[in-house]
């Protein structure tokens, strides 16, 4: 089955799936993507501000338009970002189709800790070495395996799937979701800054991962990940490359984009990756 949605707002697949958001796609064509996620595979193509998703009706109103946050005005947000901001206009500018994609919490965890000190397509190798491993077969692929299948690993099974010095903080974090420490579900009670806490408890997850499952994981866009790069961005574009304190940064954002300041990151983000902004030391 096939939907098709014409006039599409603010939405460009190229720039979500690329903007380094997510790692559970692969390119079939030029504006043709395969992803896998919440237990689906997806087909998606578009042309122009058309867009044709391959599951039906039903699946899309409950899975697929919240993954791509359909229900968010993009072009209100967009505008309300760039008010006095000639940055974020040049960011939104070039990447005007992003969108924040609704991810499952359990899988970002995972997916983020692979992330650090890892380029993209060996990020994207490593999570799909797990899920064939772990993962329950699905149409289309492998299913993200859940805390209970990835505690049958061990510390070299991981290791043999290209893990590296991850595996033991991947354990650490199946141990700590078997607890309930990393109940999404308790999560809806707590403040940003208390569900963080918890995150960083794990081994391995330090300050920019956690803000970035929380963003990419729980939707919590009053976060802004922030590492060294990102910091010297921000600093260059907004500071005129004065060196500017992490917390700094960090208070900047929350006062300027306040609940927004995720989906702003994810603007400056792009925009300076693809510019090669802030790539000094790099």
């Amino acid at each position: 089955m096939k939907i098709e949605l014409n006039s599409l707002d603010s939405f460009n697949i190229c720039q979500i799936l690329e903007c380094g958001q997510c790692f559970r796609f692969t390119q079939i064509d030029e504006n043709y993507y395969k992803i896998i996620a919440h237990g689906r595979a997806l087909e998606i193509k578009q042309s122009g501000d058309s867009v044709s998703f391959s599951c039906s009706a039903e699946e899309f109103r409950h899975i697929w338009a919240k993954y791509f946050d359909l229900d968010r005005d993009y072009s209100r947000l967009k505008a309300f970002l760039s008010i006095n901001d000639p940055v974020m206009e040049a960011a939104i500018a070039h990447a005007p189709g992003i969108r924040l994609l609704r991810q499952d919490f359990w899988e970002m965890v995972i997916s983020f800790i692979i992330s650090q000190n890892n380029r993209i397509p060996m990020i994207k190798k490593v999570i799909e070495n797990i899920c064939q491993r772990y993962g329950s077969p699905m149409e289309g692929g492998f299913a993200f395996p859940g805390a209970e299948q990835l505690s049958q690993a061990s510390i070299p099974d991981l290791m043999e799937l290209k893990t590296g010095f991850r595996a033991k903080y991947i354990l650490d974090a199946v141990n700590k979701r078997l607890s309930g420490h990393l109940d999404e579900n308790i999560f809806k009670t707590l403040e940003t800054d208390d569900i963080k806490n918890r995150l960083i408890s794990v081994h391995g997850i330090g300050d920019k991962v956690a803000h970035c499952i929380l963003l990419f994981g729980l939707s919590r866009t009053d976060t802004f990940p922030t590492d060294i790069w990102i910091r010297r961005v921000i600093c260059e574009l907004y500071f005129d490359g004065a060196n500017i304190p992490l917390k700094t940064i960090q208070d900047f954002a929350k006062d300027k984009w306040g609940k927004n300041s995720g989906i702003a990151q994810q603007y400056l983000f792009h925009y300076a990756r693809l510019n090669k902004i802030g790539a000094k030391g790099k």
